[in-house]
């Protein structure tokens, strides 16, 4: 059912802006015997016109979304990279100690815990998956199988469970319940512990025609302002916000009760203004952004039959989530796409969700193909050194964000 009140304030001025259609879940990979199975739900994103959160119209439920995913932290050399200068950092601006209590919400397998324990912390994870749980256990990470809310605060109370630090990764954006999930914090948190939250930056995709960060996972996309707004609300205050690339343009949000010693920095005040100056305040920015993002989708897809009219060939890099949005919004079916090659055990072999392009061992290919297609375009500089040797025999490489264009080593060189 679609949804008539704004998940942070409860408005019902809710104003949809684009709609990508009907899509299976991007993250559940079919087999060829059961790929004519799959249920198909809508993505199409609204903004509160009054406090200007993005969120998803209709949102599947998470047992379905989350019990079984497939994603794995560990294979991705970016994100592990990422994560040990992110607790590098954090350790630092937070002056925590040997023994503090760090637990991380959504572990999946446990690597950026891993990267705390390593500094002498102790660790807890909270993650509701059944494959990736099981990756951080047998690593000797001790998880609780569920997923986080109010209730999961109050048993962790009860146990008495008060980390000094909470993290959450490309999670606090795959939430039910926004609200729910605070509480939840608020359960655990004591005077000086820090809420930190790793989103995908509302501004960044906007600016940069990120479209495919839409999908059935993403309940909502964060900007700073409407945040602010949400952890007041709950008797909570933003301490401070940094800026990373990673994902395309995230930011790392430090939270706390209002009764914590540090205050608000001017990053907080800073980051407003900046999406203030963005236009993330005004409906037509966001109807602007859905028609570049079809013109993006329809500029693909017109390269792609020119190619396959010419003989080339052309594989996916990768099978990320967002890719899946992207080809099934596009309608890339295996006549444009041949294949998908992927490194992730729980995805090779398998089909990509609605197209059904064929996913391969990418270290099992015996001819590389005229062009790849970058569905992980976030990790675009990781990849054109890995495949360095490819660029330089001449293949390209096709990246459709945030404008479609064709990259060679000599563009590249450039």
């Amino acid at each position: 059912m679609k949804r008539k009140e704004c998940m942070n304030c409860g408005s019902h001025n809710l104003k949809e802006f684009i709609d990508l259609g009907l899509q299976p879940n991007g993250n559940n990979f079919p087999t060829e015997e059961n790929k004519e199975q799959e249920p198909l739900f809508p993505i199409s994103m609204m903004v509160c016109e009054d406090c200007w959160q993005v969120q998803i119209a209709e949102f599947p439920s998470q047992e379905f979304l989350f019990t079984d995913h497939p994603y794995i932290t560990g294979v991705n050399v970016p994100i592990v990279k990422h994560f040990e200068r992110l607790t590098s950092n954090i350790t630092q601006k937070l002056g925590l100690e040997t023994n503090s209590l760090v637990m991380d919400i959504g572990c999946n397998d446990g690597t950026l815990l891993k990267a705390f324990e390593s500094q002498g912390m102790r660790v807890l994870g909270v993650d509701p998956g059944l494959r990736t749980g099981e990756l951080a256990r047998d690593q000797g990470t001790t998880v609780c199988r569920t997923f986080w809310n109010l209730e999961s605060g109050k048993a962790m109370r009860q146990l008495g469970i008060f980390p000094d630090l909470i993290t959450a990764t490309a999670v606090f954006y795959h939430l039910p319940d926004l609200h729910d999930f605070i509480e939840g914090l608020k359960q655990v948190m004591h005077n000086n512990s820090v809420f930190m939250v790793q989103c995908v930056n509302l501004r960044d995709l906007i600016e940069k025609n990120q479209f495919d960060h839409f999908y059935h996972e993403h309940s909502c996309i964060h900007a700073i302002s409407p945040l602010q707004r949400l952890f007041e609300s709950h008797g909570m205050k933003l301490l401070d916000v940094e800026f990373t690339d990673i994902h395309g343009g995230s930011f790392i949000l430090y939270t706390g009760l209002e009764t914590h010693p540090l205050p608000t920095s001017d990053n907080v005040k800073r980051a407003i203004e900046l999406e203030l100056q963005a236009g993330l305040d005004k409906i037509e920015t966001y109807q602007n952004f859905a028609a570049r993002c079809r013109q993006n989708a329809d500029d693909l897809v017109t390269l792609l039959t020119q190619l396959k009219a010419e003989g080339k060939r052309v594989f996916a890099l990768g099978a990320p989530v967002k890719g899946n949005t992207l080809l099934n919004y596009c309608n890339l079916q295996p006549g444009l796409v041949e294949c998908a090659t992927e490194v992730n055990q729980f995805k090779i072999g398998r089909l990509t969700p609605g197209t059904h392009i064929p996913i391969i061992d990418e270290k099992t290919i015996e001819q590389q193909p005229d062009y790849y297609l970058i569905l992980s375009w976030n990790f675009l500089d990781y990849l054109i050194g890995k495949y360095k040797g490819y660029l330089l025999e001449g293949g390209r490489f096709i990246v459709p964000v945030p404008n479609v264009r064709v990259l060679s080593f000599e563009s590249i060189s450039k």
